[in-house]
C-alpha cells in the first residue's frame, strides 16, 4: 500500500499506510448499514406514534398533532443525514464504519482536522459518488478523494486500537512531582507532536524519530543535563504536562 509522509510541527516526518479502496469501500458500506438501520427503526417508531392519534373529530387538533410528529420526525433525522460529518467531528475523525475498519481522517499538514476540514469533506460528497471516489481514491498520490484534495486531508490505517489510556492528558498520582519545569511553557500542539512521534516510532520500530524529536524540545525548551534515554525524556515531560495540565483546571 501507498505510504504518506506527514510533517509535525517539530519538522518531524512520520509515514502512514494510506488507507486505499478496499477499506474505505467497507468503512462506508458499514456508515451506510448504520444510516439505514438508524432511519428504519425511526420511521417505525414514528410511524406507530402516528397511528396511535386516533381521530375525534377535531381534525384542525388532529392535523396539528400529525403535523408536530412530522416535525420531531424531519429533526430525529437530521443526524442521519450529517451523520459523516457529526461522527468526524466528535469521533477525532472516525466514523462507526471507520473505527470498526481502523482507519482514520488525518491533515496532510501534520495539524489536527478541524470542523471547517470535516465540513469541506462532507458537503464534496456530493459529488464523490462512488464511482466517482474510488477512481480518485486509487488515482490519487495521496489516496484522497475530491472532498479530501480541497480539505487537505486524506484517510490513514490505524496500526493499533486507541484507548482513552492512551490519550495524552491523564492524571498523575496526588503525589507525583514534576521533573522538568519548562512544560510551563509547552503548547498543546508539542505534546501532541511528542505523543504521536513515540507511538508511531514503536510501532513503526523507528527510534531516530524518536532521538530527532527529544533533540528538537530540549533546544526549543532550553532543556539540559538529561540523565534519562530519549524516549524516558519525552514520556516525562508528557507525565510532567499531564499533571501540570490537570493542577492548573
Amino acid at each position: 500500500m501507498e505510504e504518506i509522509k506527514i510533517t509535525t510541527s517539530q519538522n518531524v516526518s512520520l509515514s502512514y499506510t494510506a488507507a486505499g479502496v478496499g477499506p474505505r469501500m467497507l468503512a462506508a458500506m458499514l456508515d451506510l448499514i448504520f444510516i439505514y438501520v438508524y432511519a428504519i427503526i425511526l420511521i417505525f417508531i414514528f410511524m406507530f406514534v402516528i397511528r396511535r392519534n386516533e381521530y375525534s373529530g377535531d381534525y384542525d387538533t388532529y392535523e396539528t398533532y400529525n403535523s408536530i410528529v412530522i416535525g420531531i420526525f424531519i429533526l430525529f433525522m437530521l443526524p442521519a443525514g450529517l451523520y459523516n460529518l457529526l461522527c468526524e467531528t466528535f469521533f477525532n475523525g472516525q466514523s462507526f464504519g471507520k473505527k470498526i475498519v481502523k482507519i482514520k481522517v488525518v491533515k496532510l499538514d501534520g495539524t489536527q482536522p478541524n470542523f471547517g476540514s470535516y465540513l469541506i469533506r462532507s458537503m464534496f460528497r456530493i459529488i464523490d459518488k462512488p464511482v466517482v471516489a474510488l477512481l480518485t481514491v486509487a488515482l490519487s498520490k495521496n489516496s484522497q478523494r475530491f472532498g479530501d484534495m480541497v480539505a487537505g486531508t486524506t484517510v490513514i490505517l490505524l496500526n493499533k486500537r486507541i484507548s482513552l489510556n492512551e490519550t495524552i492528558l491523564h492524571r498523575q498520582k496526588t503525589d507525583y512531582k514534576i521533573v522538568y519545569p519548562q512544560i510551563a511553557l509547552m503548547t498543546d500542539t508539542d505534546a501532541n507532536t511528542i505523543k504521536e512521534v513515540i507511538d508511531f516510532s514503536r510501532s513503526q520500530n523507528q527510534p531516530q524519530h524518536i532521538e530527532l524529536l527529544a533533540k528538537k524540545i530540549k533546544t526549543k525548551y532550553g532543556i539540559v543535563n538529561i540523565k534519562q534515554s530519549d524516549e524516558d525524556f519525552l514520556r516525562t515531560l508528557l507525565m510532567d504536562y499531564s499533571h501540570y495540565q490537570f493542577e492548573r483546571s
